[in-house]
């Protein structure tokens, strides 16, 4: 009766060992401990860890600049971790000011033969380095580094410039044990706050301290002093089907809202929309922009001749400006924006294009709106309060009747109603001059999927030939035009590459028009089958959506974010001769992901000598939460698997 008594004690005996770490994350003392220990139990694959971190900025009371001390001590669990010992650290200057950095020390600490060794860094081996005009890149790589390494640096930044608080982020490409910042705002300054990421403090403390920073004239400011921590903080690992990790690393941002002077003199920083509308509207780069004349009257005269329909003029305006006008790849969102120069020119930026599109959908009667966005790249834009400098890109929304189009005209692949994948980034922000703006949700208007159609013979001569029809539409299509178009003759020759054991006899693309919303093509194929003795395997998958699971981690915790609702189909029909006897056939299969926002079907079966299969897959929601990501994992799993390993047999007659 004590034996499970006896396993209880040993199972908490075991937990109690292992909640242990032997890392000293408490300060930057290197203790045997650290010295000893060459690998993180909680995540084996790291190759080098962060045992302790910690941040402290603060105002300096004779300069009124922005210092930050910074102190870290690093770990290298094996060679592959060497990587991190390369320190970067930016700086930015303009005309009038710089930020500078002082006080660098670094010490590396190794175990050799049973001693700890000490090797500091020398002032010659940090190196300055002119990025480009606006930035200085401070260099340094540790001395002395072996596997095992552990590391302790610090450094104090200096900064200017008070109206961006120096951020903090607690998690990064490495795991982390503890990671502390420490912050006193002195009451001159209000900021916007936000704390980024899944991840909890553990620590969040506040206080005053009265009279931190004194003024002229015997003026004086308390200060906000706080303590944010983290511990126990996974590797951020990046994985297919994300924004940019910028959306979701943990850490603190800061954003200035308003600067009151010793004086009272009071500076706002953070506006309202409706002050930024107005500021947008009389802007001489891009809102005048928008009330220019195009002086293409004469054009569009020819070009709408004998169109009476508002949709067949917003197409064929659309049309126009994809095939005379040109992206010059630069976005230019805020400065240096001309409509005339485009049009003297024919080439131009984003801004310059689609503001182009706006002002002759208007001069035709077609209400249009410039929408602002942040592209996947860039980032989520902030929502509570106006921040211009989230956005990098312009599109434009079209109402015609009860309908809403949105409409990018830089690239001549797009179809009507379409904006780039790139611009799927949850939300624009639609302006209105006259009514104000107003926040949209950036979609596509239509599902985009993959059809693929085989109809297909099996006769005595083991030979598998027939039809192959596939069908991609909306982000599907886009990618296979771009290459169709650039060069048709390496596009076709691609899939004789493709197929190894498979003749391609005959192979027509039916889709011409660059900007249409699918692509078809069709194959014709010969396939030789191989016979082990009387029977012969045929794998029905010859094209597979999938060649393995985009997802491997145990588990993920920032969103699937597909961009777009998906569909799959695949669908086969083999004519089978007399001569031979169908044996075996994959088994029929079925799940759905949770909340019925995805379903698999496979079928299989036959009708006399005829084999069908169908295989159909989607995907009802363009983002998942990390909630789904299991499910997810072995939703994926199961397609590669019926792909990759479905057999028919069948054997001839004797």
């Amino acid at each position: 009766m004590k034996q499970p008594t006896l396993t209880i004690l040993f199972l908490f005996f075991s937990l109690y060992l292992f909640s242990q770490s032997p890392f000293n994350s408490k300060d930057l003392n290197v203790t045997k401990g650290d010295l000893e220990t060459n690998i993180y139990p909680q995540d084996t694959t790291a190759n080098a860890l962060m045992i302790y971190e910690h941040g402290n900025s603060f105002v300096n009371k004779s300069t009124y600049k922005l210092n930050t001390e910074i102190t870290k001590k690093l770990k290298i669990l094996n060679k592959e971790g060497f990587g991190e010992t390369k320190i970067t650290i930016p700086l930015y200057n303009d005309k009038s000011n710089k930020e500078s950095v002082k006080s660098i020390q670094a010490t590396v600490y190794n175990l050799e033969n049973g001693k700890v060794t000490k090797t500091k860094l020398k002032n010659s081996e940090i190196f300055r380095e002119i990025y480009d005009e606006h930035h200085t890149l401070v260099k340094f790589t540790f001395p002395n580094i072996k596997e095992g390494s552990v590391i302790t640096y610090s450094y104090t930044l200096i900064s200017p410039y008070m109206f961006k608080y120096k951020s903090w982020e607690f998690q990064g490409d490495i795991p982390k044990l503890y990671s502390e910042y420490e912050t006193s705002i002195p009451g001159n300054w209000d900021y916007n706050i936000k704390l980024v990421g899944s991840q909890k403090l553990v620590k969040n403390d506040s206080h005053i301290e009265p009279n931190c920073l004194s003024g002229p004239g015997g003026a004086y400011s308390g200060c906000a002093v706080s303590t944010y921590a983290m511990e126990n903080i996974p590797a951020f690992i990046e994985e297919d089907y994300m924004t940019t990790k910028e959306n979701y690393l943990s850490r603190i941002d800061y954003e200035l809202k308003t600067f009151q002077g010793f004086n009272g003199t009071i500076n706002n920083y953070t506006k309202s929309w409706k002050t930024v509308d107005h500021e947008l509207k009389t802007d001489k780069d891009i809102g005048r922009q928008f009330l220019k004349n195009t002086g293409l009257k004469d054009e569009m005269t020819i070009l709408l001749s004998g169109t009476d329909s508002p949709l067949d003029k917003a197409q064929l305006i659309y049309k126009y400006i994809q095939e005379n006008y040109r992206w010059n790849k630069k976005y230019n969102l805020f400065k240096d924006v001309s409509v005339k120069d485009l049009i003297k020119d024919k080439t131009g930026c984003v801004s310059e294009i689609n503001i182009l599109l706006h002002n002759l959908l208007n001069e035709q009667g077609i209400e249009a709106k410039p929408v602002l966005l942040s592209t996947r790249g860039n980032g989520f834009v902030t929502k509570l309060y106006p921040v211009l400098s989230d956005f990098n890109y312009l599109i434009v929304q079209v109402n015609i009747g009860r309908e809403s189009f949105l409409l990018d005209a830089t690239d001549e692949f797009l179809d009507f109603g379409e904006v780039p994948f790139k611009c799927l980034n949850r939300d624009g922000r639609l302006i209105d001059f006259d009514k104000g703006s107003e926040w949209i949700e950036i979609s596509p208007r239509k599902n985009s999927a993959i059809i693929q159609s085989l109809d297909l013979n099996l006769g005595t001569n083991n030979v598998l030939s027939g039809n192959i029809n596939l069908r991609s539409t909306g982000y599907h299509a886009l990618p296979i035009k771009r290459r169709f178009h650039s060069n048709k003759e390496d596009y076709y020759d691609s899939y004789f590459k493709k197929f190894e054991d498979i003749e391609i006899l005959n192979h027509e693309v039916a889709t011409q028009n660059k900007s249409d919303y699918e692509f078809l093509e069709n194959l014709e194929i010969s396939y030789p089958l191989n016979e082990t003795g009387d029977k012969i395997y045929i794998n029905p998958f010859l094209l597979k959506f999938f060649s393995q699971n985009p997802f491997k981690l145990q588990e993920r915790n920032y969103p699937i974010d597909f961009g777009y609702k998906d569909t799959f189909i695949y669908k086969m029909q083999i004519q089978v001769s007399d001569g031979l006897e169908i044996l075996e056939l994959p088994e029929n299969f079925k799940i759905s992901l949770p909340n019925n926002t995805g379903s698999l079907v496979f079928n299989t079966q036959k009708e006399e000598n005829n084999i069908i299969l169908y295989l159909k897959f989607d995907f009802r929601e363009s983002m998942y939460g990390p909630e789904y990501y299991k499910s997810l994992k072995i939703f994926l799993g199961k397609i590669v698997d019926i792909q990759h390993n479905s057999l028919i047999v069948l054997e001839k007659k004797s």
